[in-house]
């Protein structure tokens, strides 16, 4: 942009907002974090702006969190791929995006980056999916999947009728440092590099550092065209050589063995259960196998023709992601 303004980001203390917090910062916008009282705080620590708290289900604390605002960045979400209560998901992902968006129209926020997913478009069967194909709720899978396409169509919806300057990103699969929960590819690294994941299953995944997918953040706000949507990803790759480099990196033997799905689903519903009874995220998921039958390859050429969009090798994204969590300690 030609001149700076206040900086909102959401999210913050997570995986992707805090890798965007940092990026704003370093871009030279006065920067302002909106987290929740009972975040996580290790994303938060020497935070390069004035953080404040709110939640998102609040619509005043949203609203206090706007004053003065000239650009929002919107990037928190529920990110669970399971929950005891799936719908829970969704109820958050759509009011706390709607909540955002009418304060922000409200406090005539000028442009606004809307923090997406690859999960709201369509796979095709050979080759690399685009921005052309938008999913319907009813055509994916789980409620992750669903609570993104809803939120995106309400975002969208919100553009046509109401005019709100909002521009739309999907990032692929990002990796890399600071995924403290982990998310769910966070935990493949962790589980792999630790040489806990002896077999692999058929499917592929589009993997893209978070720093890029930061950096792509910032190139919508200052290049993207008001009620676009623009994948931010890196390099479509198999499962089985996503495994061989975190093998590779970490020292390990690489998985050799390729499972069929189905024999899968009952081992699936048992984590599941299990997960039911204790309270923790089970690793392996019914959604999770189903999603599976498709490769996730995702195709980023209209990001990197209209915003400039750039994304490092595969196997530097997984070395930072390696490096961050063996000094976390999750990787022995």
């Amino acid at each position: 942009m030609s001149d700076a303004g206040l900086v909102l980001v959401t999210g913050v203390s997570g995986f992707v907002g805090s890798a965007v917090a940092r990026a704003v910062a370093a871009a030279g916008y006065p920067l302002r974090g909106l987290a929740r009282a009972t975040s996580a705080r290790a994303n938060l620590a020497d935070f390069p702006g004035e953080l404040v708290e709110g939640d998102l289900r609040d619509p005043a604390a949203v609203a206090t969190a706007m004053a003065g605002v000239r650009y929002l960045f919107h990037v928190a979400a529920d990110y669970r791929i399971w929950a005891a209560d799936p719908e829970e998901i969704i109820r958050n992902n759509r009011e706390t995006t709607r909540n955002v968006m009418e304060a922000a129209s409200a406090a005539q926020v000028e442009r606004i980056v809307y923090t997406s997913s690859v999960a709201t478009l369509l796979p095709r069967e050979g080759r690399a999916a685009d921005e052309t194909r938008a999913a319907r709720e009813d055509e994916v899978v789980g409620a992750y999947k669903r609570s993104k396409v809803v939120a995106e169509r309400l975002v969208e919806a919100m553009v046509r009728e109401q005019r709100l300057p909002a521009i739309i990103v999907n990032p692929s699969t990002p990796i890399g440092p600071c995924d403290v929960r982990p998310t769910p590819t966070g935990r493949i690294i962790v589980e792999a590099a630790n040489g806990r994941m002896p077999a692999f299953v058929d499917s592929g995944l589009n993997l893209v550092h978070v720093d890029d997918v930061a950096a792509g953040h910032l190139r919508a706000l200052e290049r993207g065209r008001i009620g676009e949507r623009y994948i931010l990803g890196g390099q479509d790759i198999s499962l089985k050589e996503t495994l061989r480099t975190i093998a590779d990196l970490a020292g390990r033997r690489p998985p050799l063995v390729r499972l069929p799905r189905a024999p899968l689903f009952p081992l699936a519903w048992a984590n599941e259960q299990w997960a039911r009874a204790t309270g923790r995220d089970p690793f392996l998921t019914l959604d999770g196998l189903r999603m599976a039958k498709h490769a996730m390859f995702y195709s980023s050429a209209k990001a990197e023709r209209e915003l400039g969009h750039v994304a490092r090798p595969y196997r530097e994204a997984i070395a930072d992601a390696i490096r961050w969590f063996r000094a976390a300690g999750a990787i022995r």
